[in-house]
């Protein structure tokens, strides 16, 4: 076996020999094969091949038809890097004792880096080579690898060690409910599919000498013979292969709901308790081909619909695939202690090394770096974050070490709260998906009758035609394609979605996306970065001090606050001024007391409501006053988002009218507004005024989609269509939000305007599609002209088309977004 061509033509001149890359200039890394030198593009490179020829594997490079991925020089290859693996209390998770060897432990690891059949031969002979390894084997398809060793000989962190050095990077697969649920009726519906197709085919073969010579060309013996076959072999297709039709149409009968399973039920089972009774009894026709072929194309297009809505929707594992397994928690001495992620407590305070994973949500208390936050937002570039920054769990550390203390771990992090939102979306069903529903209940009790009549009319014509004819209008009309045309497009939306960095907590807010005809922005944290600064402080009063005096009153209030104008104040909070009794008046201020003094920081009118005062420029400013009388003005100021403006033209471009709806000042709402052209803008709205904003605009039939992000925009989060929190929202606001930005761009409300409005189109083409077909195919099947197999074919191929349909969401592109913001990394699998 030799080196593919497409692999030579990759590591021609000028390319490294391991990973296919473009070498830098003066590149000095280079591996010795065979007598002739290569040159290689990175340490890792050079790292992984050294290992790979030290360990006398280079016949890897001859077998290998893929090129393997440029490994990670930052990665660490030491054992001791995994050495958390060795934890007992953390092996009870996924390893297990193997029952054919006695005292051998056993382990199945999700390998990263596979890409051909010289990857699997790479691994295992590398590790059949240590001393203590058992049996190792890898499963291609999945990229997964069982491991049996003796922990009395070789620790599993040695194996992890080792794969690394060839630049596999694995860890423990230990799939969640979720996943074991769907991988155990994957299993099912493989071994359902084949047994139905093995005995398809051995039916059909039986069935050919009869429609080639009829019954009349056949012994008796033969045919009697054929027809016990034929029997015997169509009932495991009907007790296993077909036992998922009849559980459900029980299901539906006790709940008096028809659904696809009822007609399905009552074509399998008819035409086989009729065919066993002709056998039986000697006379009659028997339909076991139809029976077999039936149940066997129609569970291969469930299984494709199902294989394609792992695809495109939620996978299982998420949280362990999110999470890093390991932490390195710093001691009060400041000494590192490896251990388990899932053991760190609020309060711990972790190292984050160069390339690992942050273990849990905290704060940053020592370092910068820049995170790459791909796979929790979709955006490709890592972001910068400094002392004080918030980082969530999951997240790359790229450059520099960080210290962090630890906020929320475990099922309290956010990627935890991720899948829990996530999953209350799929729990629910929109208002069309159950439209879709009720017209599959009544197209089921519709062709129940029609069937009845049907079968009724033929006895009268031809009795001997009635069972056929009775089962191809079943068959042929059974409305599979009815009910997979809406769940198949909203999985494949919900994917494309969340692969974009929208992530929808509640199943309404794709239709209401789809049909939105007003976006409503709110400010500060929404339209601006929300990264408020105090530029400007001017004293009224002097008796409550200087300017830095009136700065630390401000900030002791603003501690109790979550909004992004508390941030601004955070630099000048002094340890020896503390507010107490603070009470938040939403969209108006802050009212406490500081020293037994009440104090008021806010709007003019709430600050000192007795005095007309107005701000001092333009802008956002707000007023400091103590007992009603006015102390300070402070000046603000928030950074525009880079992507508003586009964000704007391209709703306009959508036919979405933009308006923006803030509580701040009328001067700095206005300027905003001017900044972005937006034509419809309000100012100085409370909680209660916005609220009656939106249901003004549904009184005159909009569809409304509200943005914001503070605990002031939760009444009207939920008072609109469609609410969207920002990527920085309170927990409360991403609680209350129809649907939440895991990407700081708001461009991402776009796509998800288009990407709604694609799968609208593509549940009414599903649907109209299958309305079509069924309403051409009964009157065909009625008369006699469709037999049954033609049948089973035409309603499989009507479900493969409203299925392959629905895939079309996930090569969606963005036609009003740039690509350098629509590119996304893909999710793992």
């Amino acid at each position: 076996m030799s080196v593919d061509a497409g692999v030579e033509a990759a590591v021609r001149e000028g390319h490294c020999y391991h990973c296919g890359s473009e070498l830098p200039a003066g590149a000095p890394w280079r591996i010795q094969l065979a007598d002739q030198e290569h040159f290689l593009c990175c340490p890792g490179c050079e790292a992984v091949a050294q290992a790979i020829v030290a360990g006398g594997l280079e016949s890897y490079y001859r077998f290998r038809s893929e090129l393997p991925e440029r490994p990670d020089d930052r990665q660490a290859v030491r054992a001791e890097t995994w050495a958390v693996f060795d934890d007992p209390e953390l092996q009870r998770q996924f390893v297990h004792a193997d029952s054919g060897d006695e005292g051998a432990r056993v382990t199945t690891l999700a390998v990263d880096g596979i890409t051909c059949a010289a990857c699997a031969w790479l691994i295992e002979h590398r590790l059949n080579a240590l001393d203590g390894i058992v049996s190792s084997a890898i499963n291609l398809t999945h990229h997964r690898l069982r491991v049996a060793w003796d922990p009395q000989r070789l620790a599993l962190s040695r194996i992890l060690a080792e794969l690394a050095a060839i630049g596999y990077v694995a860890q423990p697969y230990e799939p969640d409910q979720a996943q074991q649920r769907l991988q155990h009726e994957e299993r099912m519906g493989v071994r359902r599919l084949i047994v139905a197709a093995v005995a398809m085919m051995q039916v059909m073969m039986f069935s050919i000498p009869l429609y080639v010579s009829g019954s009349e060309g056949l012994s008796t013996d033969f045919l009697a013979l054929f027809h016990w076959l034929s029997f015997a072999l169509t009932t495991p297709v009907v007790l296993f292969s077909a036992m998922p039709f009849f559980r459900n149409a029980v299901r539906d009968l006790r709940t008096r709901v028809l659904g696809m399973d009822v007609p399905v039920s009552i074509a399998i089972g008819g035409a086989y308790l009729a065919s066993g009774y002709a056998v039986i009894s000697g006379t009659g026709e028997v339909y076991f081909d139809s029976v077999a072929m039936f149940t066997f194309f129609l569970l291969f297009g469930r299984y494709l619909e199902m294989r394609a809505r792992r695809r495109s929707g939620q996978s299982g594992n998420a949280l362990s695939g999110a999470l890093p397994l390991s932490a390195v928690r710093l001691t009060e001495s400041g000494a590192e202690r490896i251990l388990p992620a899932n053991r760190l407590e609020v309060g711990d305070r972790v190292l984050v090394k160069p390339g690992h994973g942050v273990p849990a949500d905290g704060v940053i208390e020592d370092g910068e770096s820049s995170l790459d936050e791909s796979m929790l937002s979709g955006e490709y570039l890592p972001v910068t974050r400094r002392l004080g920054d918030s980082v969530t769990g999951g997240s790359q550390n790229v450059e520099s070490p960080l210290v962090v203390r630890v906020t929320h771990a475990g099922r309290d992090a956010r990627v935890a709260r991720i899948v829990d939102l996530t999953d209350r979306a799929f729990a629910s069903r929109p208002k069309i998906a159950e439209v879709a529903t009720r017209m599959a209940h009544l197209f089921v009790l519709r062709l129940l009758l029609v069937t009845v009549g049907v079968a009724a009319v033929w006895w009268f014509i031809d009795p001997s035609r009635v069972l056929w004819v009775t089962l191809s209008v079943l068959v042929v009309t059974c409305p599979c394609a009815l009910a997979l045309a809406t769940p198949t497009a909203l999985t494949a939306g919900h994917g494309q979605l969340r692969r974009r960095g929208v992530l929808v907590t509640r199943a309404h807010a794709i239709e209401g996306l789809s049909q939105a005809t007003r976006v409503i922005f709110d400010k500060t944290g929404t339209l601006t970065s929300g990264k408020m600064q105090l530029v400007d402080t001017r004293l009224i009063d002097e008796k409550g001090g200087n300017a830095e005096q009136a700065r630390s009153l401000a900030a002791a209030l603003e501690a109790h606050s979550e909004h992004p104008i508390a941030r601004a104040f955070r630099p000048f909070r002094l340890a020896s001024v503390h507010a107490s009794d603070v009470t938040s008046h939403p969209g108006l201020g802050l009212a406490g007391r500081v020293d037994g003094r009440h104090y008021r920081l806010g709007k003019p009118d709430f600050a000192a409501p007795a005095q007309r005062l107005t701000p001092p420029g333009e802008g956002q400013w707000l007023l400091l006053a103590d007992e009603g009388e006015p102390l300070a003005w402070f000046a603000l100021h928030d950074h525009l988002r880079e992507d508003a403006p586009a964000t704007v033209d391209a709703l306009r471009a959508l036919g979405v009218e933009v308006e923006l709806l803030s509580g701040d000042s009328p001067e700095a709402v206005g300027e905003l507004a001017t900044q972005l052209g937006i034509g419809t803008w309000h100012a100085a709205a409370s909680p209660e005024d916005k609220l009656a904003r939106i249901k003004a605009l549904q009184a005159e039939g909009e569809t409304v989609v509200m943005v914001g992000d503070g605990i002031n925009d939760v009444p009207v989060l939920a008072g609109a269509d469609v609410s969207i929190a920002m990527n920085g929202a309170t927990d409360l606001a991403r609680t209350s939000a129809d649907a939440v930005l895991l990407s700081p761009r708001l461009l991402r409300i776009v796509e998800a305007i288009e990407i709604t409005r694609a799968a609208r189109r593509i549940i009414r083409q599903n649907l109209i599609w299958a309305v079509c077909y069924n309403f051409s195919a009964l009157p065909l099947a009625a008369m006699g002209i469709v037999p049954p197999w033609v049948a089973a074919l035409g309603m499989s191929a009507s479900s493969l088309v409203v299925v392959g349909n629905a895939l079309r969401l996930g090569r969606f592109r963005s036609s009003h977004t740039p690509d350098s913001v629509s590119r996304v990394q893909a999710e793992p699998a």
